[in-house]
């Protein structure tokens, strides 16, 4: 689940380079907030970052209660959550920005910063996302509970046509403080569940 960002890129001309080239890292990336402002991700260099498609009507939408607990407890050590809400998984976030962020306030207590609505998937698919996987393309589904979910992901999840899309909401990026490392977590994964790596990023 450690990921990191090598990659082999096409060259300008269309062909294939030879060689291996060090591409862009998240920082290099910039995204809109939910209220239509641009955010440039090199402001949190130096912070752990935790990239998170969300949907306010999903079975695992009390997740974002563990997602706050998580940003209260170790913000003031540098851990920032993104969230990205999404409406690609069978329209469960079909509202405003404005009606998802009164919704996570007034339901989950949501405190971290949510940006706006995109594609995770797709011909539309925000480039963070495209680069989030593409260096973290697998995640782990541990136990039955959690396989068998994973095979209805594949089986419902229109949008998902690679073997590294997003199977569905709550699918969860953890990036270290320089952006060299990136760990992917299900979305049957529960934040509690991933706390201790949390701790390692933070140092």
């Amino acid at each position: 689940m450690y990921h990191r960002h090598d990659l082999q890129v096409a060259c300008p001309s269309g062909g294939s380079c030879a060689k291996l080239v060090k591409m862009a890292t998240i920082y290099d990336f910039k995204a809109l907030n939910n209220k239509g402002t641009e955010v440039e991700m090199a402001q949190y260099s130096g912070n752990v970052l935790l990239i998170v498609n969300t949907a306010s009507k999903c079975g695992f939408t009390p997740q974002y209660d563990g997602l706050e607990a998580l940003y209260q407890k170790y913000k003031d050590q540098g851990l920032v959550i993104l969230g990205f809400p999404c409406d690609q998984f069978a329209n469960q976030e079909p509202g405003s920005d404005a009606e998802i962020a009164e919704f996570c306030r007034l339901n989950h207590g949501v405190t971290f910063p949510l940006m706006k609505k995109i594609d995770v998937n797709g011909a539309e698919a925000h480039p963070i996302f495209e680069y989030l996987k593409a260096q973290a393309p697998t995640e782990e589904y541990k136990g039955l509970k959690a396989k068998a979910a994973a095979a209805l992901f594949k089986k419902i999840s229109k949008s998902v046509e690679k073997d590294s899309d997003i199977k569905w909401n709550f699918t969860k990026f953890l990036v270290s403080k320089d952006g060299s490392v990136i760990k992917r977590f299900a979305p049957t994964t529960e934040p509690a569940d991933f706390e201790k790596d949390v701790q390692e990023m933070l140092g």
